[in-house]
């Protein structure tokens, strides 16, 4: 019988092991052409919108603060452009009683997405309906569409410029490793904006 400790140990384990293994491939070099892609955009007088649903629609109203207000203590800057599209209770009922919940982020992707701003979907499964509409749907407008996913990429793969896939099929643990790269992904941007001096320290 597995006691609490070692299932918490086991989980803990897990979660590294999936951490782990971001380390080999093409993990890492696609987090910086995201982030080059980003902060080009916002350098050229785009912005990057993020929509998710459920936890994802945490982690993209949290990424989204983080480029808003600040990602780092020490680094006072002005803020970043960027939008969680998981706005507001009565556009997200408005939209699922008028039209559909499918149709909500494709929605606003059309109405404030302009062509060279940046989408970030981010879908553990690959397999959101409204995700992968909004994908479409920022394409079409020559916006850039990126992805954070899981469990091998699943359809939202096909509509994507670069996506970053975690090698995992369990919730949790795709999870905890988009939440990490995110950070890693708004600091890269953080320091490429400043670099470029298109944004400016503040006191």
């Amino acid at each position: 019988m597995t006691t609490p400790a070692q299932r918490t140990q086991s989980l803990f384990q897990e979660s590294l092991a999936v951490k782990r293994a971001l380390l080999e491939g093409e993990h890492i070099a696609t987090l910086v052409r995201m982030s080059e892609m980003i902060s080009d955009s916002i350098a050229a007088g785009g912005k990057i919108l993020f929509c998710g649903n459920g936890g994802s629609a945490a982690d993209a109203q949290h990424l989204a603060a983080e480029l808003l207000v600040r990602l780092r203590p020490q680094v006072n800057r002005q803020g970043i452009p960027a939008l969680a599209l998981a706005m507001d209770s009565s556009t997200l009922t408005a939209c699922a009683n008028d039209y559909s919940f499918d149709a909500l982020y494709e929605r606003m992707v059309e109405t404030l997405g302009n062509r060279g701003d940046v989408l970030l979907g981010i879908t553990t499964s690959g397999k959101s309906p409204n995700i992968i509409r909004a994908l479409k749907t920022a394409r079409l407008k020559g916006m850039h569409a990126l992805a954070f996913l899981g469990c091998g990429g699943g359809p939202a793969l096909a509509d994507c410029d670069l996506a970053f896939v975690v090698p995992s099929a369990v919730t949790g643990r795709i999870q905890e490793a988009h939440i990490m790269a995110g950070h890693a992904l708004m600091e890269l941007i953080e320091d490429r904006l400043l670099e470029l001096k298109h944004i400016r320290p503040t006191m």
